[in-house]
């Protein structure tokens, strides 16, 4: 699922410190509040006194410039930004698109709205329908794309910082992304737990997948109650890993990808205004997304991207999907050849192991009907 594995969160938390525990939830909000004053009246100042002017890094506001820039050595620490357009070509659909998107396709679970699929308290009342979409869209029964493979092969060159994703298909993973390498920003199918808050007990993904699949709603072994995968509903916080995490990364970062998100659903959309003022952002979409808003832009304040105008200095849309801006990326980096064998390889990895699977399954039904 995307930004089907990318159920959003529209309950914007603010980030808590490195050491959560020892800090309350009004300390770290009230922090994060004084924080972002500090940052409004920093750049307003920066930019009505003409002080503070960013360096540009870029020699092209192309992608050929960004290509240049990784090539020089001068970038070490890249983060990618994912959302669902990443996963389109594996067969997930999207959440927005019309006529293809999962909110244009509902219809069939009878919910009083598209979003009640991911609405907790909704949930609660009415697990069916989100366990009958899950079966649909089940991580396993798809293969990572050319954009994930992308982001793999920075990892094994030593560039990649970390991967920030919306999505839930647990495909970052699948294509060799460890837990160290990926926030999972709006949480993923790879573990699940008892809803009850004096349980919390935890299943995994094959325990998980086993019921969906039976058709049977989750229940947990210890209280009976609902139990649900880690992914964030509508009405949840998002993990707290994912802003510990940003303090550290995003300070360090020199270079950020943004790929298939329409950066419309916070608090991962203002991810990229937490890198520095000189640092260049990629935007690799089918359309141009996250860019600044006029009245906030003449005060030089909000972090959007700046295409088009006379200041733009450090952001650069690349309009195409994902996996074609990879491969042309990868292209001008002299990575092509390695990525295609990189896909390819995995691809027949993956499909060789679901042979085996498939056969061990039909092994085990045969068994079982002799012995009946």
């Amino acid at each position: 699922m995307s930004e089907t594995s990318e159920p959003p969160n529209n309950k914007e938390e603010e980030e808590t410190t490195s050491e959560p525990e020892e800090q309350s939830e009004d300390s770290s909000e009230e922090e994060a509040a004084g924080n972002s004053e500090m940052d409004f009246l920093r750049n307003l100042f920066s930019h009505t006194l003409g002080i503070g002017s960013p360096e540009k890094v870029l020699d092209d506001l192309t992608l050929e410039g960004v290509a240049k820039y990784i090539l020089s050595g001068k970038c070490k620490n890249i983060i990618c930004m994912a959302g669902a357009g990443i996963s389109t070509s594996a067969g997930i659909p999207d959440f927005r698109s019309p006529d293809t998107g999962l909110y244009a396709n509902l219809q069939k679970y009878n919910l009083p709205y598209p979003e009640a699929i991911f609405q907790i308290d909704y949930f609660k009342k009415h697990p069916e329908p989100f366990f009958a979409l899950a079966k649909e869209l089940y991580p396993g029964q798809f293969k990572p794309t050319v954009c994930h493979y992308f982001m793999k092969l920075l990892k094994d060159k030593g560039l990649l910082r970390r991967c920030y994703t919306q999505n839930i298909d647990t495909l970052e993973r699948v294509a060799g992304l460890e837990s160290g390498d990926l926030i999972e920003a709006h949480g993923t199918f790879f573990t699940s737990h008892c809803v009850k808050f004096t349980c919390r007990k935890e299943y995994n993904l094959d325990w998980m997948k086993e019921r969906i699949f039976s058709d049977d709603i989750p229940k947990c072994e210890k209280c009976n109650s609902l139990v649900k995968p880690d992914i964030v509903f509508f009405g949840e916080s998002l993990p707290v890993r994912f802003f510990t995490s940003m303090k550290m990364d995003f300070p360090r970062c020199d270079l950020l990808i943004i790929m298939g998100t329409s950066l419309q659903v916070q608090p991962f959309a203002s991810l990229i205004s937490r890198v520095s003022k000189s640092c260049p952002r990629l935007l690799i979409n089918m359309e141009k997304a996250g860019q600044a808003d006029p009245v906030l832009g003449l005060l030089g304040f909000g972090g959007g991207m700046d295409f088009n105008s006379d200041k733009a200095y450090r952001d650069v849309a690349h309009i195409t999907t994902c996996d074609d801006g990879c491969m042309a990326l990868a292209d001008l980096l002299g990575w092509k050849a390695e990525l295609e064998e990189l896909v390819k390889r995995e691809h027949a990895r993956i499909d060789s192991q679901d042979k085996e699977e498939s056969k061990s399954s039909e092994s085990k039904g045969a068994s079982s009907s002799s012995v009946i």
